[in-house]
């Protein structure tokens, strides 16, 4: 029996049956883009839906203010499924806008690990010099933990004022409507991440209402959704609405999503080239017939092959070789051990590479970080 879908913050099972979801949640397919916008994640339409997301455009073609925000939730390894919004945020970056780039500790504490000094430990060594690492500037980068937000008094405030004052504008209804079963907690969690989303529109930020795009993965929708409501109804200051985009799940190494829990699930970007050519080989899900001769009869299914998708998520970055790729596989006369190690080459050269870009990147972490 096929499990259950199940899309949270917290929590996804099942098979993520996305056109369902466009449908369920309101989103919008992405419309044709100026060149602008030409990335391989918009291209192959792993970035499949948003909201509001025209305003973004016209503030690049119109060479205008906008923020990109996201968030990171420390807890596990660094794995290809995070590279792919660091990609988005490096994207944004090296198109103008300002990052908020914001640890979520508190929610990690508040829903999954209480140990707060693991907690730093792991948004530092694990996902800053990994955002580094991958290109991300410090210039025009605003990174904080939302257990202390800023050294300057005023932001601070402005801050978790925001985060208290949203509260005035929900019910424990629109909290069961959007998340289900819901814990003070998760209430609490939720409501310091709508204040992540807006709080770069207050005056002590960017000075004003400025166009605002926060990228996410689908199950991270509820917390647009609420932000996006609540925010229309706060009298107390005007905001822009908040643009977002919605990409794919890069699947696991055994298919369906990856877990952090599950380290043969993923490839992390501090693994070893040679653990991770071995999770590759012995894990990776194939597409492929069961014999050779039957293979070559029938070809595989790269679409579900996951070597081939780790490819597409950016390890070939030309669509032209991807494309034949795609067709020598489907067609037979690529086998499944070559597309491995195809994908075992090109996994290889990247962490080789990477890092070393990692060692670099520990000179350059006082740049982002604050001292006490």
């Amino acid at each position: 029996m096929e499990e259950k879908q199940v899309i949270t913050p917290w929590e996804v099972k099942g098979s993520v049956d996305y056109e369902r979801l466009i449908k369920e949640f309101g989103l919008q397919s992405m419309p044709v883009l100026p060149k602008q916008f030409d990335h391989l994640l918009f291209r192959r339409n792993i970035i499949f839906a948003h909201r509001d997301f025209q305003r973004i455009v016209e503030a690049v073609e119109n060479k205008k203010p906008f923020v990109m925000m996201t968030g990171m939730m420390p807890s596990g390894k660094f794995h290809f499924g995070h590279k792919t919004v660091a990609d988005q945020i490096i994207f944004y970056q090296n198109l103008g806008a300002k990052v908020y780039l914001a640890v979520a500790d508190i929610e990690a504490y508040n829903t999954r690990i209480s140990d707060v000094a693991e907690l730093k430990k792991t948004a530092i060594e694990e996902y800053l010099l990994n955002y580094i690492a991958l290109g991300l500037s410090p210039k025009n980068c605003d990174f904080y933990f939302q257990s202390k937000r800023s050294k300057d008094g005023k932001k601070a405030c402005a801050y978790y004022r925001l985060a208290e004052m949203l509260a005035r504008n929900s019910t424990f209804n629109e909290f069961r409507a959007v998340y289900g079963e819901i814990t003070p907690a998760k209430m609490a969690s939720s409501l310091l991440q709508a204040a992540d989303m807006l709080h770069p529109q207050l005056p002590e930020f960017e000075g004003g209402p400025v166009p605002t795009v926060v990228p996410v993965g689908v199950d991270q929708d509820p917390h647009l959704r609420l932000a996006r409501d609540i925010s229309q109804r706060f009298e107390a200051f005007k905001f822009l609405q908040l643009s977002s985009t919605y990409q794919l799940f890069q699947p696991g190494l055994k298919g369906g999503k990856m877990s952090s829990s599950d380290p043969m699930s993923f490839i992390a970007l501090t693994d070893s080239p040679d653990e991770a050519e071995r999770k590759i080989k012995k894990y990776a899900f194939s597409g492929g017939q069961q014999t050779v001769e039957e293979h070559r009869k029938k070809g595989g299914n790269p679409d579900v092959d996951v070597s081939f998708q780790m490819l597409r998520y950016g390890l070939e970055p030309d669509d032209k070789k991807l494309k034949v790729i795609y067709d020598d596989y489907k067609s037979g006369k690529l086998l499944t051990s070559e597309l491995k190690q195809i994908a075992v080459d090109k996994v290889r050269k990247f962490l080789e590479q990477h890092q070393k870009e990692r060692e670099k990147a520990k000179s350059k972490l006082d740049q982002f970080l604050w001292k006490d």
